[in-house]
């Protein structure tokens, strides 16, 4: 356990060492690069959408709102609803300190760490200003140099633990772990200093750039717990992976992984026990003290032993902060407002507590004065006299010069890789991905070559024969062959979807940008769109008896090459754009059935009304079906004249609109590629310019809007109040219940000596177990009595939820031994389930 304290005491003394030799000094003196970061009279405004009733998005509520917005424009009228989150806070988090941020739901903490590490949503109006060492958002990139660290845990599933972590320390760079190495290096030299072998090997080892896996993983993978699940893969709803509090521990690893001194988290004990909350913050807090970093942590409901950790508390409530100062003084502040900690009471519930209307007034420890509630304002009134308020004051009014800034502190590129580091790293991932859905493209693959197996004994060439009556069937299989390239790509649609939501988040943190993630999705998929075009060509174009000539073998070979890109860009980049699985599945079905409808073999293009046929230029099957028509019916073998002075090939294209010269080949060829080109970019831009989904206004009730309005007005108007001054809390007056009395019977249930099995899997037999049953309850035995709530407690796999499960009759899946009675009675199966 204390491994990561020596390690980071062992860099520390190399970092700032001093040797006596004698009477000599030596020193290699260096500095940890620091940031503070300043935020003054902040305030957070957000857009809001009003509505009658529930805010529900249901249709009503959207049909509603759409003729509401009509009103509102033809009366012209401008409507506003803005509800402030966070309202003119002001205040320092330290280098070296670890702050704690706490406040009941809802009251802007998740705002205030994304308005501080430059990630909020830019929909919001945010006044004031935030600096870091003294540097305004405007003067670096504050994206790059903090890490913030959400409360969702998105990853992608088909990604191991280790390969997650890798991918991210590898974007986001090494820092100035180099320059910092080489000049420890060069004072040694000069001081004769001789370092510690270990530590010096593992410094140089996390200060190389590019490396596919890095001795930091490692590092991060065995202070978060992650190494027993380093190598099992992320998971999701449909693939089994990893747990939630692994993920949640995931989530924290991505970013601290980097080399940012500012860590802004929010929620990381989500999911997880009290021990692990309490041994990742021990692990922060070293690094805090003694690496010098700046941390804000968000927890809702920290244990006593992980509270004690802190340095610094700020807590926020209504989007204002009630305290901010060192966590010693904190219980201090409350017993000056009038309010107690008691003995057994966790300090961190009682301060989320206090605020509460309906908690506060056990904590009322002046019982020689009355109680009345003490609002939030209140407590500010009262924070604003208290005495940690004046160094605050001072420190926020003397300014921070950026002299005093290392250098390293602060990153002023977006990116920390340059642009040939960034496309190699995300082509490897793509690359890793592409080999985990190996069984989607060889899936996909074996189905086209068995469909072309059947099409070409239905169109074999035994069959068909040189006119008019059989052309038709030559190009009916020409068509079905561009259909079924095409519809080949739908798989893209859904892969892609499945990735935006990680993308967007990796895309905020400024670790690649969107053509780094582009490209390398469009390069990767040629070798499988010629692998699908080749096996499709070989398969049936000698047997259907196309023209034999080698050249026009190849030139539908590209044709259908060509196609296949186009429709995986295609689906890529309607993916991108509608980003809804369900809504992106239907309207990709849409446009096949349009283009469909436009490529000129369903409605021939001269049938088409005049003023539709520009749709026919407009698809890309249509150039295809020119290109691959004009390549088999100009061949040779199709130039038989007939008795209208026109060839075979010729009465066959204009029969169906595609009377096209020779050339048309390489134009359908360019405009197929241009397509292509065109979708890829949209692709690009889409994921560039678009807004992650979900983030869209606000929508409350009209009721709860007056509420809030309300309320921010008489906060305005409130007046300074020392203490409370109301009335003391009386016990409400007896009141005689009336009505009828329902007949009530409590039942108890027992069970004595109660165990349950069963069947051990194979492989557990095979390595660890060779019991045929494994026993997961033990000779239980006890009763719940009516009346009285009973708290079932225990760690992981202690058996918790298969007992609920076997006293409720819910478990069929083993074999139950013992006594369980409900009632008195013994249980049976059919009526204790339904009773219970």
């Amino acid at each position: 356990e204390d491994d990561n304290l020596r390690l980071l005491k062992k860099l520390k003394e190399r970092i700032d060492r001093q040797e006596s030799i004698w009477t000599f000094v030596l020193r290699v003196g260096l500095e940890f690069p620091t940031i503070e970061v300043r935020f003054q009279n902040l305030s957070v405004e957000a857009d809001c959408e009003v509505v009658q009733g529930k805010p529900i998005p249901t249709l009503w509520n959207t049909i509603t709102s759409v003729f509401s917005a009509l009103t509102t424009v033809r009366r012209c009228k401008s409507q506003s609803y803005k509800i402030k989150v966070l309202k003119d806070i002001s205040g320092i988090i330290k280098p070296s300190r670890m702050t704690l941020l706490l406040g009941p739901p809802g009251c802007g903490k998740t705002t205030l760490l994304r308005a501080l590490s430059g990630k909020l949503n830019p929909s919001l109006k945010v006044t004031g200003e935030i600096s870091y060492n003294g540097y305004k958002f405007t003067e670096f990139v504050p994206q790059n140099t903090s890490a913030y660290i959400s409360q969702y845990d998105l990853h992608i599933s088909e990604m191991t633990v280790r390969e997650t972590l890798d991918f991210s320390a590898r974007c986001q760079g090494i820092g100035g772990r180099a320059d910092m190495l080489k000049e420890i290096s060069r004072r040694e030299k000069q001081s004769g200093i001789v370092p510690e072998p270990d530590i010096d090997t593992y410094m140089k080892a996390i200060s190389i750039e590019g490396l596919k896996g890095t001795l930091q993983t490692d590092y991060i993978l065995k202070i978060l717990g992650l190494d027993i699940c380093a190598d099992t893969i992320v998971g999701d709803a449909m693939n089994r992976g990893i747990s939630g509090g692994e993920k949640r521990r995931l989530t924290t690893g991505e970013m601290i992984i980097g080399p940012n001194k500012a860590l802004f988290m929010d929620e990381i004990s989500t999911g997880l026990d009290s021990s692990t909350t309490f041994q990742i913050v021990t692990c922060l807090q070293q690094l805090t003290h003694i690496t010098e970093a700046t941390i804000l942590v968000s927890l809702l409901q920290p244990p006593p032993e992980t509270f004690d950790l802190f340095d610094d508390i700020i807590l926020m409530a209504e989007g204002k902060i009630v305290y901010q100062g060192p966590r010693n003084y904190v219980q201090e502040f409350f017993e000056h407002c009038g309010f107690r900690c008691p003995e057994r009471k966790g300090v961190a519930d009682f301060l989320q507590e206090v605020l509460s209307e309906k908690d506060q007034a056990q904590y009322w420890y002046r019982k020689d004065q009355p109680h009345s509630f003490v609002s939030v304002d209140n407590f500010i009134v009262a924070f604003n006299k208290f005495h940690t308020v004046q160094k605050l004051n001072e420190e926020l009014c003397t300014p921070f010069h950026k002299c005093e800034s290392h250098k390293s502190a602060l990153s002023f590129n977006i990116y920390s890789l340059g642009k040939w580091e960034l496309l190699k790293t995300c082509m490897a991932r793509e690359w890793l991905l592409i080999k985990r859905n190996s069984f989607v493209y060889v899936s996909k693959t074996l189905q086209l070559v068995v469909i072309a197996l059947i099409a070409m004994t239905i169109f074999i060439r035994t069959r068909m024969k040189l006119d008019l009556v059989h052309a038709s069937y030559y190009l009916g299989s020409l068509f079905y062959a561009l259909i079924r390239l095409m519809t080949t790509g739908v798989a893209e649609l859904a892969l892609t979807v499945s990735r935006l939501s990680v993308f967007y988040k990796q895309r905020d943190c400024y670790l690649y940008p969107a053509w780094a993630y582009s490209i390398p999705a469009a390069i990767l998929k040629i070798p499988f769109s010629f692998i699908d075009a080749f096996l499709w060509t070989a398969l049936t174009y000698y047997v259907i008896g196309y023209s034999p000539e080698p050249e026009r073998f190849f030139r539908q070979l590209f044709l259908l090459f060509l196609i296949h890109q186009m429709a995986i860009s295609l689906f890529r980049f309607i993916a991108s754009v509608i980003r809804d699985p369900t809504f992106a599945a239907n309207f990709g079905l849409f446009t096949i059935m349009v283009i469909f409808l436009f490529s000129g073999f369903i409605i021939p293009q001269p049938l088409l009304p005049s003023w539709l046929k520009w749709g026919f230029w407009l698809s890309p099957l249509a150039y295809s079906e020119i290109g691959i028509a004009v390549n088999e019916f100009l061949a040779p073998r199709w130039q038989q004249v007939s008795s209208s002075n026109a060839t075979l090939g010729q009465q066959v294209l204009e029969k169906r609109g595609l009377n096209f010269s020779g050339y048309y080949y390489w134009i359908s060829v360019a405009a197929l590629i241009g397509f292509w080109i065109i979708f890829n970019i949209g692709f690009t831009f889409a994921l560039s310019l678009l807004k992650p989904p979900g983030s869209s206004r606000a929508i409350i009730s009209h009721e709860r809007f007056s509420y809030l309005k309300e309320k921010e007005d008489l906060s305005d108007t409130t007046e300074e109040k020392e203490l409370p001054n109301a009335d003391s809390l009386k016990a409400p007056a007896e009141t005689k219940v009336k009505g009828m009395v329902l007949p009530f019977k409590p039942i108890s249930i027992s069970f004595e000596d109660v165990q349950y099995f069963v069947d051990t899997p194979k492989k557990l037999r095979e390595q660890v177990c060779p019991q045929k049953r494994l026993q997961l309850l033990q000779d239980i035995t006890g009763a719940f009595r009516p009346g009285i709530l009973t708290a079932l407690m225990g760690v992981s796999g202690a058996g918790k939820t298969t007992l609920m499960d076997v006293l409720s009759g819910r478990k069929t899946g083993g074999y139950i031994e013992g006594e369980i009675r409900i009632g008195g009675y013994p249980k049976v199966q059919e009526t204790y389930a339904r009773i219970s």
